[in-house]
């Protein structure tokens, strides 16, 4: 059984004085602190599940007037950034990218990789953590748009495309049809390029759905967001329940299905623990792992920031829980590198 999480640190220069840590475990910027094995926290000692943390990264969490230099992205303005962007008006596209302000479009824009963002740019759905414009769609989506997409795709070079989309809950199929038009467009026009599908959960319409896995994309990608008990506080449309089954169907039918979860949105690491077990259970091959970052202050605010540490034991821990593979990191997404990621983690055993 998975216990509360800890930071295992050594006392030294690094450290705040022990008044500085039990105020900021009192506030919940940090976890219980092991400091050279005395406890500053609830406990108790034996139930927790310590990470070592270094000194320097436990002064950082403690301070909030500042974000921690690792979630800190930066986002250089190269060739290849403004020539995707230039592409992207040319072609009239939305990126999730821009849309959802992910930390990651300098790095990924750089390199000539992008998610597409189709159906529009407005989401019928209210997520408290994400960036997307919310209100009523005006019209269906774009007929012309899998075309612009594939295009896109082929001008770019890109051997992985990456397609999502904003919720249409407006829609009969949610959008699915759309889905697997775009899926099809870029088969065409680029034959050997690998294409994964970041879906919203079609309102539980499974006969939608099914247009969607006829299609065969060589990644079915279904976001987990967060824990059970988080849910209705940060995505009050959604249903844990009707997730798995999602990502059950798309494994059951032969998808290579993955997930994602944010952290720091208040989650315990037991809860984490059990989602995991839970996306194994449903047949997920792949789970990224990322720091929330608080898009704006109208938006959830982060309840806590992971330590670097963290994460190698958060992927660690899905691999023992029967999940294949596990992206963690502070800045990574769910579509982070999609292309490296699937080569690195999906590759044929």
């Amino acid at each position: 059984m998975t216990g509360e999480r800890a930071f295992q640190v050594e006392a030294g220069p690094d450290l705040p004085p022990p008044e500085a840590l039990r105020a900021a475990r009192a506030e919940g910027w940090v976890p219980d602190l092991l400091v050279d094995g005395r406890l500053i926290g609830e406990g108790p000692a034996e139930a927790l599940d310590p990470v070592a943390v270094e000194a320097g990264h436990v002064a950082q969490l403690c301070d909030r007037r500042r974000l921690p230099r690792w979630v800190a992205a930066k986002n250089p303005l190269s060739g290849g950034f403004v020539r995707t962007k230039a592409l992207m008006r040319e072609k009239e596209l939305v990126t999730v990218c821009e849309e959802a302000a992910c930390p990651n479009i300098g790095r990924c824009w750089a390199r000539g990789t992008a998610t597409f963002m189709i159906c529009g740019e407005v989401c019928t759905r209210g997520c408290r953590f994400c960036n997307v414009a919310t209100a009523r769609p005006a019209g269906p989506p774009d007929p012309e748009e899998p075309a612009r997409v594939a295009e896109a795709a082929a001008r770019m070079g890109l051997r992985f495309v990456v397609i999502t989309a904003v919720a249409r809950d407006d829609l009969p199929d949610g959008g699915a049809a759309h889905f697997a038009a775009c899926v099809a467009a870029v088969r065409e026009r680029v034959p050997d390029c690998r294409v994964e599908v970041l879906i919203p959960d079609l309102r539980g319409r499974w006969e939608a759905l099914e247009a969607i896995i006829e299609a065969a994309p060589d990644v079915l990608n279904h976001n987990t967001e967060t824990v059970p008990r988080l849910y209705s506080r940060v995505r009050p449309g959604a249903r844990y329940e009707r997730t798995l089954e999602l990502l059950a169907r798309s494994a059951a039918a032969g998808l290579r299905t993955k997930s994602g979860i944010m952290v720091g949105l208040g989650e315990r690491l037991p809860e984490v623990a059990r989602v995991f077990a839970d996306l194994a259970s449903a047949g997920c091959e792949l789970v990224t792992v990322g720091q929330y970052l608080r898009p704006s202050p109208a938006h959830l605010p982060v309840s806590r920031f992971y330590a670097p540490a963290e994460y190698p034991a958060l992927a660690r821990l899905g691999r023992e829980l029967g999940l294949g593979h596990v992206e963690a990191g502070p800045l990574v997404r769910s579509s982070f590198e999609a292309d490296r990621v699937a080569e690195e983690g999906l590759a044929p055993v």
